[in-house]
């Protein structure tokens, strides 16, 4: 729950969290939403490419060597030699790191996403088209080859010395640019016949009631919970049974344990989140703003007309206001969400102060949740 603005906003915002909380409370979950299986993930990819096609807007072949070294290697691939030593000032080419993912069981020709970045000092990649680039894994091999127009979310207007930048130029995306020419493979059973569900918030509980429930739907003992992530599984003996298996097993509903009582608060933009669980002890808490205000004001005092002595001077006049705020002592308990908004809702506190209050109220021991500073 996102909290800006005034604090009746925070109370109003936080309140609909509650009843949707307490409207779900108690559905069952997915146990493919809740865990993976071991060995089915996906894989960085990393590609050198260039991007041509661009207005002027492309690297600085003399600040920046290795997009000129780049084009020579590939002109010379295509049998076009450049003499040595010649000075190219290309504006039109612009030298990019292209990623991607492959996931899990992608086969040759199928297509992906690419993520273009420019490395040198391109002002902007819009309009601009990669050449065909190798996207290599950690091992060093080829496993998709980029190719495509680039797709720019942001733009940039200059004019007469001035200008107006949304979002960043010197990146963008190829929709289903690359295209898969290396499959991956998976080693989902070991050695031992087993299959692995690794939880994707580790709990003993809620692996304890994973694998209750599928051995429940299975009518013996398939599932053992190895620790607080890991359900082994005893896979089907047949190769041909194993893929009804493994979505039989993600189709499980289970009604997982109730989160811890967690608060994220967010130095950097004064969000505050807090789950259902959060509580209050009985605590009295004061809060109050100090604001110093110093005015100055300049005034001039002159002489007479037609004096012999004095001379003109600018006087100031500074006048000092020190306003402590209210500071009023409150009570505050909550044994649910709604009490504890409640509570902080009298004090009168913003977000920035809501914080400060959240911190004090955590080292005193009156805070029953965990206070996570991101």
């Amino acid at each position: 729950m996102y909290v800006s603005g005034n604090v009746s906003i925070l109370a109003r915002l936080l309140l609909c969290l509650l009843l949707l909380v307490h409207a779900g409370a108690g559905r069952a979950e997915r146990i493919g939403e809740l865990a993976d299986f071991v060995g089915v993930r996906s894989n960085a990819l990393i590609g050198y490419g260039l991007v041509v096609g661009l207005d002027g807007t492309g690297d600085r072949t003399m600040q920046a060597p290795f997009t000129g070294q780049a084009l020579a290697n590939m002109l010379s691939q295509l049998g076009i030699s450049i003499p040595q030593g010649a000075n190219m000032q290309l504006r039109n080419i612009a030298a990019v790191v292209v990623t991607a993912e492959l996931p899990p069981f992608a086969r040759s020709g199928q297509t992906i996403d690419l993520n273009v970045s420019s490395i040198g000092n391109a002002q902007s990649l819009r309009g601009g088209s990669l050449l065909m680039t190798p996207l290599k894994g950690v091992d060093g091999l080829v496993y998709a080859i980029g190719q495509g127009n680039i797709h720019v979310g942001g733009v940039g207007v200059e004019a007469g010395g001035s200008g107006v930048q949304i979002n960043q130029l010197a990146g963008g995306r190829v929709p289903d640019g690359g295209m898969v020419e290396r499959t991956v493979p998976l080693d989902i059973v070991g050695s031992d016949g087993s299959l692995t569900l690794q939880l994707k918030r580790p709990d003993f509980d809620n692996a304890r009631l994973a694998a209750k429930r599928i051995n429940e739907v299975f009518d013996q003992q398939v599932a053992h919970p190895v620790d607080g992530s890991a359900i082994r599984l005893s896979a089907p003996e047949q190769p041909g049974q194993l893929v009804n298996f493994m979505a039989t097993i993600e189709n499980i509903e289970v009604d997982p344990r109730i989160d811890d009582s967690l608060v994220i608060v967010n130095s950097r933009t004064g969000s505050v989140v807090m789950n259902s669980r959060v509580t209050l002890r009985p605590a009295a808490v004061a809060h109050g703003n100090l604001s110093i205000t110093i005015d100055t004001r300049y005034g001039v005092s002159q002489p007479g007309p037609f004096a012999d002595v004095g001379r003109t001077v600018v006087t100031p006049d500074t006048e000092i206001v020190i306003d402590q705020g209210e500071g009023a002592l409150h009570m505050m308990e909550g044994a649910a969400l709604a009490d504890v908004v409640s509570a902080l809702n009298i004090m009168g506190a913003s977000p920035v102060d809501l914080m400060s209050i959240l911190e004090a109220l955590k080292a005193a021991g009156s805070l029953r949740a965990s206070l996570k500073v991101i």
